[in-house]
């Protein structure tokens, strides 16, 4: 049981001290006996009240565990609270006051506990907004039975709790790739690297015409290129933009965390893939994760997204910037609501993309529909006249609808679930439980 020594005793009432007072000067001027016994009286209630206060700020202890050290979107959070009384006397009632940060969570609540004893409830809650949130601290506050003294006892225990964005099922993206006729194969057991073609997909802007499979393309009526064993997975570097001026939406259904959620979930599609996935964004500071593979460049680039937050940057600034340091192996996937405003045929970050291209580079453009997010949708062009747009000059652009993060079956996030099925006998057997379900004290 975690104890603390930050307690006080509050007298509620200057008005029994002072009773007390005029009652003993009154005793000593003009004695009698009724003055004697309510001075008896009040003095013991008050000596009592004393005690009592005393015991409960020496007795109270209270232990605050929690499930799952971290969580995304969508996952269930889970604590148990333990609140012991040691001391001799009863408490009444005990207001626990949570402080926790995490938004829509609230712990606090009046119980109460007898003298010896202690009470145990639990609480669960489900994660909706990503960030760096603490847990705790808790006040205690009581008093004693005449409610002349009340008890604060300040429990410090406490611990920080990420939650990271959502990963949702995405539909298929076809990224461009990055200078090469496709992301290759590798093989394990390949001594050297081949040029044996081990598989055909549909032709992309900027593959090369020197890879494309004419049996293939003859007989689906269509252009396919070859992918070739023992190719590298090429590099991914998503650019997502943070400027806050381009994001409309409000809360959880917003340009800005659905933006968020599209690049944690690419990002992660692209690691499973084999790809080596960095990830550039510029809010309120700069991000800048160099492709890596692994589930650590993984945990990497989700950290790095739930603590990004809308800055002032621009995105034709951003590509302007980055434009040295990304390579003509890498494939670029941009991700941005900034599509062309009303009046303007192109958006503005089109020319630093159009130089991007004629490096050699294509880049592949996400686009999330501005018009479905707001009420006046005549403020924004569609998102789909900038894709037709980009498409004019051989950018592969593709519009993310806004129903894609908002569907029943992609709600994220099954830490802290169960899942149960009913057998034919009748039984109930478990088919998802929850990870870890130890419980761990806050520090």
């Amino acid at each position: 049981m975690t104890s603390t020594a930050n307690s006080r005793i509050r007298l509620n009432s200057r008005l029994l001290p002072v009773l007390i007072g005029a009652l003993i000067l009154l005793q000593l001027i003009n004695p009698w006996q009724g003055w004697m016994i309510l001075l008896v009286g009040l003095g013991g209630a008050w000596l009592i009240a004393w005690l009592w206060a005393r015991a409960l700020a020496h007795g109270l202890l209270f232990r605050r565990e929690m499930r799952y050290g971290w969580a995304q979107v969508g996952d269930r959070l889970e604590e148990r609270f333990t609140l012991q009384n040691t001391a001799f006397a009863p408490a009444l009632w005990v207001e626990v006051i949570d402080h926790t940060a995490l938004p829509e969570y609230q712990a606090g609540r009046v119980t109460g506990v007898d003298s010896r004893s202690q009470t145990q409830w639990r609480t669960q809650s489900v994660c909706t907004r990503r960030g760096v949130f603490t847990l705790g601290p808790t006040t205690l506050r009581s008093g004693d039975v005449f409610g002349i003294y009340s008890v604060t006892v300040e429990s410090s225990s406490s611990t920080t709790l990420m939650v990271l964005p959502p990963i949702i099922p995405l539909p298929h993206i076809e990224v461009a790739p990055g200078g090469r006729a496709g992301e290759g194969r590798p093989r394990t057991n390949a001594p050297e690297q081949t040029v044996s073609a081990a598989t055909v997909r549909e032709y992309s802007p900027g593959d090369s015409l020197r890879h494309i499979h004419w049996l293939t393309t003859a007989r689906r009526g269509s252009f396919f290129v070859r992918l070739f064993d023992n190719t590298p997975a090429g590099h991914w570097w998503i650019i997502l933009d943070m400027d806050r001026a381009a994001h409309v939406g409000q809360g959880q259904d917003s340009t800005e965390e659905h933006a968020i959620t599209l690049a944690a979930s690419l990002a992660d599609a692209g690691l499973r893939a084999g790809h080596s996935v960095g990830l550039i964004a510029f809010g309120d500071e700069l991000v800048w994760l160099p492709p890596r593979n692994g589930d650590p460049q993984r945990w990497s680039v989700l950290r790095a997204l739930a603590l990004l937050k809308p800055g002032s940057v621009k995105l034709e600034e951003l590509l302007e910037r980055v434009r040295p340091t990304i390579g003509l192996s890498s494939s670029v996937i941009i991700i941005t609501p900034a599509i062309a405003p009303v009046g303007k045929a192109s958006p503005g970050w089109l020319a630093r993309l159009l130089m991007l291209r004629r490096r050699g580079i294509v880049p592949t453009v996400l686009l999330l529909d501005a018009q479905a997010y707001v009420e006046d949708s005549s403020v924004y062009q569609s998102a789909a006249h900038t894709a037709e747009r980009l498409a004019g000059f051989g950018i592969v652009a593709r519009v993310i609808d806004r129903s894609t993060f908002n569907r029943l079956e992609n709600k994220p996030g099954h830490e802290g679930e169960w899942e149960w099925l009913i057998l034919p006998t009748g039984r109930v057997a478990p088919v998802r439980r929850p990870s870890n379900l130890d419980w761990r004290a806050l520090s």
